[in-house]
């Protein structure tokens, strides 16, 4: 239904119902408006100090953690707790020479005393390490210690000799080679905690998971469990997030947010207290304040609401006459509508863009036929190169000659190298052919290797291995052939005791992969460089010989640029040579 009214009665109506309307109405609502936003201001602060408390506190609780991660490596401690002792003497020198508990709770404030527990009789509680009898194992903390090799959190009340009423780290140490284990309690300084929370405006105090305060903005809290405070809910249950109650009779806020050190099986309750009555009474009187001001701002910018729509909905409806212009094929409009503001600027914007459209199309028609033009040339002229490399028949035919004469004569090894020759340049005289069976290729570089093996004797070794489900694809013609030449001639002619050529080529992952490997001279890293920029680089007039330029040249130009060749060679080891082609491609 909106959708056909105009955009400046959209305006004007959605200013007096959206703004007039419920100003006017509810009027006193912006009361509890600015109450709310007082309050959540209030909240937000709260929670943002409960957050800074809680990385405060994270920050202090990182120094028990990092203590009781060096005990798990100390052996020392493992040694001296598990020994059987004979004599009190021999236990007393035990304990004068482990002094690693008094050098931490020197060297860090934030703890104030450590505790082992071990289970061994012939120990002597001296406050450090203690013999873990009955009473110790039978104590809730000492089995939630031993039942998890995490650590835990909690606020120690037992009564034992020298009570601890802090609250501390306990884990469970474990000694490579020594079957039992013990608890190590790492005790907080109370002090330290405290003074984190006396800086904070409102009542603040962390509790652990079995509701015992263990520090608060008002030490004599420290102790006493979240049940004796009587907020009137289980703020152990509770979660993070900010819950409204009444705290001694007076409406307030509690916001409550949870803390769990890294690698703890429990973790600890942060809450934060404070009375809503001072903060509302602060808010009322803004919220007058600004009823009044908002009335009279209402009243102005209804005036102004009103000329702007106006003016702005007229130039908005001619832009959108030219757009309609446009979209029905009239590439000759023009918007002729002034300004600097944004609709001025969409003006000048929609010009720009219609004579870019046409300069565009232009561009487009030209460029399409360009390079349609440009990629037909480049394929004919390649091919064109290669046939032109290897072309005269009467090679050929003179060839077939000399083989006839050597059959005459009974030299068939000559009849043979000849007929190979020959092979060699049919398959040259065919090479005008777009592609060619992959066999067909394979078998002319068998005939040039047998040609060159009459040549080189002993020096030259080869081998080709090809996967029978590849033999009948077609390739370019002439495109493993200079490769295997390339390999020939850097590698007998340059190393004195001949080269090993492997051509191998197999199909995975729908690829056909094509190696050709020798066992020449290879190539400096800068050399290889230069090759690598000769083949890839602008083509020079002077290369117009068949080589590793041409083939690669051919790869990119009927595959795509990631099937073109490449090269890697270690100088004194050899070369190696690759390049893919797709197995299913349009001219299988």
């Amino acid at each position: 239904m909106t959708n056909n009214i105009k955009l400046k009665h959209k305006l004007m109506i959605t200013y007096v119902m959206v703004v007039m309307i419920p100003v006017l109405i509810v009027g006193m609502a912006i009361t509890a408006y600015f109450r709310s936003q007082a309050m959540d201001r209030a909240i937000a602060q709260t929670t943002n100090n409960v957050e800074k408390v809680k990385t405060r506190t994270a920050t202090m609780l990182r120094v028990p953690a990092d203590i009781s991660d060096a005990f798990m490596l100390d052996k020392r401690l493992g040694t001296i707790a598990s020994t059987r002792y004979s004599s009190v003497l021999e236990l007393t020198r035990a304990y004068l020479s482990y002094t690693d508990f008094r050098e931490y709770v020197r060297r860090y404030r934030e703890i104030s005393g450590i505790r082992f527990y071990y289970d061994n009789p012939t120990l002597i509680n001296n406050l450090e390490l203690i013999p873990a009898d009955s009473n110790i194992k039978s104590t809730s903390w000492y089995e939630k210690a031993m039942s998890s090799k995490n650590s835990g959190w909690l606020y120690i009340h037992d009564q034992q000799e020298i009570p601890v009423n802090r609250l501390s780290l306990i884990r469970q140490i474990s000694f490579e080679g020594i079957p039992k284990s013990g608890v190590l309690m790492v005790t907080m300084n109370q002090e330290e905690l405290n003074r984190m929370l006396r800086q904070e405006p409102f009542e603040t105090l962390i509790a652990d998971e079995q509701g015992y305060i263990v520090a608060s903005k008002n030490p004599s809290l420290v102790g006493k469990t979240l049940e004796s405070l009587d907020f009137g809910v289980d703020l152990r249950k509770q979660h993070k997030g900010t819950l409204k109650m009444n705290v001694k009779g007076e409406p307030s806020y509690v916001v409550v947010d949870t803390l769990t050190p890294e690698s703890s099986m429990n973790g600890l309750k942060f809450i934060s207290v404070f009375a809503t009555k001072p903060i509302v009474e602060d808010a009322n009187r803004v919220s007058y304040v600004g009823l009044v001001i908002i009335l009279l701002v209402l009243l102005i910018a209804l005036f102004f609401v009103y000329i702007v729509s106006l003016l702005t909905t007229n130039r908005m409806l001619r832009l959108s006459r030219h757009l309609n212009r446009l979209a029905l094929g009239d590439l000759n409009v023009v918007s002729n509508i002034d300004g600097n503001d944004e609709i001025g600027q969409l003006s000048r914007q929609f010009n720009y863009m219609v004579g870019s459209i046409n300069r565009l199309m232009e561009q487009v028609v030209e460029k399409t036929e360009q390079n349609n033009a440009l990629e037909l040339a480049q394929r004919e002229i390649k091919l064109k190169m290669m046939a032109s490399q290897i072309n005269p028949h009467f090679l050929f035919n003179a060839l077939e000659s000399i083989r006839m004469n050597a059959i005459l004569k009974g030299d068939k090894e000559i009849a043979n190298v000849v007929r190979m020759l020959g092979k060699l340049m049919r398959k040259n005289l065919e090479v005008g052919r777009e592609h060619t069976p992959l066999k067909e290729e394979m078998e002319m570089v068998r005939s040039y290797l047998e040609i060159q093996k009459f040549r080189y004797e002993d020096r030259l070794k080869y081998t080709l291995t090809v996967q029978d489900e590849v033999a009948g694809i077609r390739v370019p013609p002439l495109i493993i052939q200079p490769l295997v030449e390339n390999a020939v001639v850097h590698g007998v002619e340059d190393k004195e005791d001949g080269v090993d050529v492997d051509v191998r080529i197999w199909n995975e992952a729908g690829l056909v992969h094509v190696l050709v490997r020798d066992n020449g001279m290879g190539m400096t890293p800068e050399r290889l460089a230069e090759v690598t920029e000769t083949i890839t680089g602008p083509e020079e007039p002077e290369r117009n010989r068949i080589g590793l330029r041409n083939v690669h040249q051919r790869l990119v130009l009927s595959y795509g640029e990631e099937h073109g060749l490449n090269i890697s060679s270690v100088s004194g080891v050899g070369t190696e040579i690759t390049f893919t082609i797709p197995m299913k491609n349009e001219d299988n």
